[in-house]
């Protein structure tokens, strides 16, 4: 039977002077212990689910569960809830708060009020998980945006969420910056923790997800495993999202070529292409 972390019910969300309502009456369910992607246009909604999820925002009809409970919006409920549900900015000039490295990573332990052994013992962990024991005393804004982006992850990790949500994570990074990200990625989510993407790249979805949401005008249009989701092709096309250049070339017109040659044509492609 799956299991569910997150669930929205017929949730819906205008923004103050806004015609069109951000999120209209969205159903959608995360699944617990998945690497899952939400894709669609600018302004589908994808940011605002996520600051809804976190309980930055609060829908002003319908509902969010956590864990099979609704939502409650009080201050000490939100508190809990963030410490569960951690939520990574596209930018992280908007998550970084103190002046060096450590103090950074620290703050929402401190915020929790830990006593400072165990605190210390906590970023230290971070530091080392990281690997930004020789930034720790660097001041934040003498940072690469890779870098800034690493601080950003483990100031949210060091909470221990059981849920991530990151949006756009690989926007401005080099590929070498994005294929240490992925890294960092795929230890967090084998210890144990649910990821959600939102991003752009298409390709990276295909390789990285278990699962993917499509969102169109505020709502989820479509779901399912990589295979399913890019086999709907021209429903993606009509969507002006299209299909990753590697499916283009697994499944197209090149599957008029004689089996055994297809075959060799699509291992040799899938290999450049093998999964994050």
């Amino acid at each position: 039977m799956q299991e569910y972390l997150l669930e929205f019910q017929q949730v819906s969300y205008v923004y103050p002077g806004a015609k069109q309502s951000a999120l209209s009456n969205l159903n959608l369910k995360i699944p617990l212990h998945k690497k899952c992607a939400v894709i669609g246009q600018n302004g589908c909604g994808k940011t605002t689910l996520f600051l809804l999820a976190n309980g930055l925002y609060q829908p002003q009809k319908g509902i969010i569960y956590w864990q099979g409970k609704p939502l409650k919006y009080n201050h000490q409920s939100l508190a809990d809830l963030r410490q569960k549900v951690g939520l990574i900015f596209q930018d992280p000039e908007q998550q970084l708060v103190a002046s060096t490295v450590e103090e950074d990573i620290s703050y929402g332990l401190c915020n929790l009020g830990l006593p400072m052994a165990e605190i210390q013992k906590r970023v230290e962990q971070a530091l080392l998980e990281f690997e930004l024991i020789e930034f720790a005393e660097r001041p934040v804004h003498h940072l690469s945006l890779g870098q800034k982006k690493r601080v950003s992850i483990a100031d949210v990790m060091i909470l221990k969420p059981e849920l991530l949500l990151l949006d756009e994570p690989t926007a401005y990074l080099d590929q070498l910056h994005t294929r240490n990200l992925m890294a960092t990625l795929k230890k967090i989510h084998a210890d144990g923790t649910t990821i959600l993407m939102a991003t752009h790249d298409l390709d990276l979805v295909y390789r990285w997800a278990d699962w993917i949401f499509v969102m169109d005008k505020g709502q989820l249009v479509l779901e399912g495993n990589p295979q399913d989701v890019f086999s709907q092709r021209e429903f993606l096309e009509e969507l002006q999202l299209g299909v990753p250049f590697v499916y283009k070339i697994l499944f197209s017109e090149w599957n008029d070529l004689e089996p055994p040659v297809l075959k060799q044509l699509k291992e040799k492609i899938w290999n450049l292409f093998s999964p994050l």
